[in-house]
């Protein structure tokens, strides 16, 4: 018999709980769908946040970040942010992606400008016909509706 009355009915409970998690644990494992880490972001939903976050930075021709943007520096710091590696330049980086529908667009998907088949500009889809970019000089990152329909869309893989 223990000194201590419920000790061992504890133990037998935190026995059952370790029983439980490790099954948790496992299954997470195995089924990736069924763990909390499955509805991690995705790429580009991590860079859409990233060029959220750099609303109101100025236009600068060349610039990168983090402080300053052009148009394919803001996707191309962004996207690094997300852990992938982007072209320099919007048509490199349309060249790079997926190409989708705008049926198929979802947020965090690149958004790119063209005059025939010449790109000459790129911003990230947030959804609502919207992206976030960094459009001209004298100008700062935004959240702008669409205002063209040359368009194409890219995913990064």
């Amino acid at each position: 018999m223990s000194a201590f009355p419920g000790i061992s009915t504890l133990m037998s409970r935190a026995g059952a709980a370790s029983v439980v998690t490790a099954a948790t644990v496992t299954a997470s494992m195995l089924l990736p769908g069924m763990s909390a880490e499955a509805s991690a972001a995705t790429p580009g939903a991590t860079a859409l946040k990233v060029a959220a976050s750099k609303q109101g930075s100025p236009y600068q021709y060349g610039a990168a970040g983090p402080n300053r943007f052009d148009c394919s520096g803001l996707t191309l710091y962004s996207f690094k942010k997300a852990g992938k590696t982007l072209p320099r330049t919007a048509a490199a980086q349309y060249n790079k992606t997926r190409h989708i529908s705008a049926g198929s667009r979802q947020a965090g998907d690149l958004v790119f400008f063209h005059s025939g088949s010449n790109v000459y500009h790129v911003g990230i889809y947030a959804g609502s016909n919207k992206i976030w970019h960094s459009p001209k000089p004298g100008a700062k990152v935004r959240l702008e509706k669409i205002w063209s329909g040359s368009v194409w869309y890219g995913r990064v893989n």
